[in-house]
């Protein structure tokens, strides 16, 4: 028997109309009737609102006006391709028929998934973000072993250079290396005593690294502060697609270059390549050491416009996930 899905909502005069003369073609047709109200899924609502009633009849799909002879022709046609895949027992077809008769487990996690992916990223962002300020405040009220464990998971993930990460609970929110030239701050070698951090050749870079902190200069962050303020933009990205209803368009590619991977790649690699005492290169890009304030915001624009161009395009599939679930779950309704 064929599988007929209609698109509508409530209060459609014309969706009405096409009902009952599939009820009327039924005898001829016979076909099973599944009704999925775009009313609940806003994905579906931007979809179909302006064109329903919306007809899906095998591989054919009718969208109004709708008449009932356009219906007769398309249930005809549908029909007879569905006879002569039988007929051939093909292989693809006949998996599709399977699978589309058992909504399995996998199918429902991924249905939940699809709903409520926002909602996991956003807790995601929140906790990975979050995470890294909890080691200060663990080493601040004495719980060192649980502080040591989140300084080593992220170890892997950051460099954890003292002279580019917070520090809470101090003097200073940073110790930046007195290459950076900050006036009115405490320099992370004045503040520890470890010197010449900035030479990337340096041993001195593993105890800039290793050090954590004291009661008088505070606790390191368990991330950088370039990528505290990657993960805590994306995070607030995420809000604000949530709260405005996820419509906001995805950043164009160009844009996102310019927004998002050209001033992290400026400060970033300008910095790295100037620090390497390379004869050949210092009279063309001096030697200089990114300040927390370049470090936070052009990580910032990284995470948010990044996100702005991720997020869109990662609810377009949601939507198409979302979209096929919800259509299988009412075919396999009307087909037990």
């Amino acid at each position: 028997m064929l599988n007929v899905t209609i698109f509508t909502k409530k209060n459609c005069k014309l969706c009405d109309e096409v009902k009952a003369d599939l009820k009327d073609l039924q005898t001829q047709h016979p076909h099973r009737l599944a009704e999925i109200d775009i009313e609940s899924d806003s994905a579906l609502y931007e979809k179909y609102k302006e064109i329903i009633p919306v007809v899906e009849i095998g591989p054919y799909t009718l969208q109004a006006p709708i008449s009932r002879q356009k219906l007769q022709i398309t249930l005809g046609a549908a029909s007879d391709r569905k006879t002569q895949l039988e007929t051939l027992d093909d292989p693809i077809y006949n998996y599709k028929m399977k699978k589309s008769k058992t909504l399995t487990r996998g199918d429902r996690i991924s249905f939940w998934i699809a709903k409520r992916y926002l909602l996991l990223l956003n807790l995601f962002m929140l906790f990975y973000a979050g995470l890294p300020l909890l080691a200060p405040t663990f080493m601040y009220i004495g719980w060192e072993t649980p502080a040591n464990i989140i300084y080593r998971v992220y170890k892997p993930l950051c460099h954890q250079f003292g002279f580019r990460s917070f520090f809470l609970f101090g003097e200073q929110p940073f110790y930046p290396a007195a290459e950076a030239q900050m006036e009115g701050y405490k320099t992370f070698e004045e503040a520890t005593g470890i010197v010449n951090v900035s030479d990337p050749y340096s041993m001195s870079r593993f105890d800039a690294r290793n050090y954590i902190g004291d009661a008088t200069v505070g606790y390191k962050t368990a991330l950088c502060e370039r990528d505290l303020a990657i993960y805590f933009a994306i995070f607030i990205f995420g809000i604000i697609y949530s709260v405005t209803g996820r419509k906001l368009k995805s950043l164009p590619w160009l844009l996102w270059l310019l927004l998002a991977i050209a001033p992290v790649g400026l400060d970033g690699f300008s910095q790295l390549f100037s620090q390497f005492n390379w004869d050949w290169l210092s009279s063309i890009l001096p030697y200089r050491e990114s300040t927390p304030y370049l470090r936070v915001l052009t990580g910032a624009f990284f995470g948010f416009f990044t996100a702005w161009f991720a997020y869109p395009n990662i609810e377009e599939s949601m939507n198409d996930t979302r979209q096929y679930y919800i259509k299988k779950s009412a075919v396999i309704e009307v087909s037990e």
